[in-house]
């Protein structure tokens, strides 16, 4: 079985955010970027599949060069190769292109990404691939199984989960629940060591992919207020500043 992990360079969430040129831009300075958590557990998952049923595991990221860290943390965590798309992730459809012309010229049967990414919580790409390439496609996905050519899937849902079916080639939209954080893996010595041996492929972006949308403007949530003390024998002013002043009453 071929695996393919599609791997987000994101930022830290320790990270302290700001925007450059207007507020239109993020600016990278002095931010640590890691692997998209959604990713992680993924790939994680795929590392199972590489050592229970013999699996063999690529990552992909649509980046520049400033990504390659983060994914050779992932060839470290045991993936076999890495693919990188020569170019900016400039919005949602342009990297669901980038990413569906190589699961075509690679033939996977698995294709693993996260159901989104932690910056910009898009939640698009898997599904776009999967329209644009006509894969069967489960998203929030927390369970796979795979026998054959057949896989067995638990996705989360409102209030609950859902158990499906459904055959390969598939693309799915994995969270927390594919693995529990407890299985993430965190590369050893040995794995670091090998994966500066591990071939990484360097693809230029295919033609016509054009980003469909464009940033205007971001702007960071509000300061917090400070907090107010009401003592316990003012019921009264306590429901006044819940229904006037914080409007949830």
């Amino acid at each position: 079985m071929k695996i393919l992990v599609c791997i987000s360079h994101v930022p830290d969430t320790t990270s302290k955010i700001n925007f450059t040129n207007g507020d239109t831009e993020f600016d990278t300075n002095g931010v640590q970027f890691v692997i998209n958590p959604n990713d992680e557990f993924g790939l994680t998952r795929a590392i199972w599949f590489k050592e229970k049923q013999g699996a063999h595991v690529t990552v992909v990221n649509v980046g520049g060069p400033e990504t390659e860290a983060t994914i050779r943390k992932a060839l470290a965590i045991g993936a076999d190769e890495a693919i990188r798309v020569n170019a900016a992730p400039v919005d949602g459809f342009f990297v669901a292109k980038q990413l569906a012309e190589v699961i075509k010229n690679g033939s996977y049967d698995l294709v693993i990404a996260g159901k989104e990414s932690l910056d910009y919580n898009g939640g698009m790409v898997p599904g776009m691939i999967a329209a644009i390439l006509g894969y069967n496609f489960v998203n929030s996905c927390i369970g796979i199984e795979v026998d054959g050519t057949n896989a067995k899937l638990v996705r989360e849902i409102d209030g609950g989960k859902e158990t499906l079916s459904a055959s390969l080639p598939l693309i799915i939209g994995g969270q927390k629940g594919v693995v529990e954080e407890k299985d993430l893996r965190i590369p050893n010595m040995r794995g670091i060591m090998t994966a500066r041996t591990k071939a990484l492929t360097i693809l230029e972006p295919v033609a016509g992919a054009a980003a469909k949308t464009k940033a205007v403007k971001f702007e960071k949530p509000a300061p917090k207020s400070a907090v107010k003390l009401i003592s316990p024998d003012n019921i009264d002013e306590l429901v006044n500043l819940l229904h006037n002043e914080a409007k949830v009453i």
